[in-house]
This record gives structure tokens, sequence and C-alpha cells, in this order.
């Protein structure tokens, strides 16, 4: 990889190192979003080692400075959340631009990582996609199980349909990877996660 690839990573290391939000993994506590960060680079090298640089830059940008766009900031309705979401994605797109322009990245290839880090033309764009195969095998891995505790009133048909809606979003060849062994499923949730995506069509 690059000087200037190098560079990138620092600068959205830094960025994403300044999250005040905490989380706790390997025994210590992280910036959020930096660990999240972390954990797509670790996805995308376990997952597609031979992917290309505008990827590898795009997961680790996906949710840089997150925290600078609260969802608090939106109505609490379907439509705020559908707002939030579309805001979220132009945010990252165009916080990323500057830092790869700032690490001596041209205009040509910023748009290549915009278009990924902005999720346009999914099941299109190779880059696009792939990105979000990864976002979705770190939530299976890393927060699904979280997610699950926070919401223990969910019935069983609706987290069927959250891992289906999941699933629906992901290339054949994620599917393959998560359910190959190479994906950590969280235990308490395999079970679950089997029945939804067994005979799934989609």
């Amino acid at each position: 990889m690059s000087t200037a690839y190098e560079k990138a990573l620092t600068l959205f290391d830094a960025a994403n190192g300044e999250d005040p939000n905490q989380e706790m993994a390997d025994g210590k506590a992280w910036p959020k979003e930096l660990l999240y960060s972390r954990r797509m680079a670790d996805m995308i090298d376990r997952f597609a080692p031979d992917a290309n640089e505008v990827v590898k830059l795009a997961v680790r940008a996906q949710h840089i400075e997150r925290w600078k766009s609260p969802r608090s900031d939106y109505p609490m309705d379907r439509n705020g959340y559908l707002q939030w979401r579309t805001a979220l994605y132009k945010f990252h797109a165009e916080t990323a631009a500057k830092l790869l322009a700032e690490a001596g990245y041209a205009a040509e290839f910023i748009e290549e990582v915009k278009k990924a880090v902005g999720k346009r033309g999914l099941k299109v764009n190779a880059n696009s996609q792939l990105l979000e195969d990864c976002a979705d095998l770190v939530f299976i891995e890393h927060y699904l199980l979280g997610f699950a505790e926070r919401h223990p009133e969910y019935s069983e048909e609706k987290w069927l349909e959250i891992i289906r809606k999941t699933w629906r979003k992901m290339s054949q060849q994620a599917r393959d990877f998560a359910l190959s062994g190479k994906l950590r499923l969280p235990e308490s949730l395999t079970p679950l996660i089997h029945k939804a995506v067994t005979g799934d069509a989609a």
C-alpha cells in the first residue's frame, strides 16, 4: 500500500479516536468508533484479503465521527430514522473525502471511496457491496447479541425478520462466509440465525 494509504489510516484512527463514547473489548476501554473501524478492518482481511485500496479505506471510514451526527437530531419515527441514515452516508463520505485529500489522494480515487462509504450502487458497485458485506458480518459477529440483550421484548418472529433483513443485504459470498465456520456467530443466537436463513431464497 502507498504512503498516502498509511497517512489516511492514521488520520482516520485519529478522528475515530476522539469518540467520547467508550466500549469494552479485550479487557480495555476503546473509543466506540475506533473499535468499530478496527473490527471492520479485521473483517475485510478475513473475508476479502485481496480487496483493493478503495475498499480497505472505505471500511475504516464506514462510521467515521458518527457521534457528531446523533440519532436524536432527527424525529424519533421511521421517517426520522431514514433521514438520519441518509444524512449519515453523506456525512461519512464527505468526512472521509476531506481526510483522504489531506493524505494526498487524487480526486478520482477519493470519489470511488465516497461511493463505497455512501453506499451508492449496492448490488451493482462491487466496492459498495463489499463494504456492505463487511458491515453485516461485523454486525452479526460483534453487535447482534448486544442488540438482542437491549430488546428482550422482541418476539422470535421479530428476530427472524431482523436477521433475514440483514441476510438479504449480503452477497452470496458473504452468506457462505457467515455459515462456513469462519465467522464467530454468537453462541446463544446461532440456532435462531440458522433458522432464519435456512431456505431463504432472497
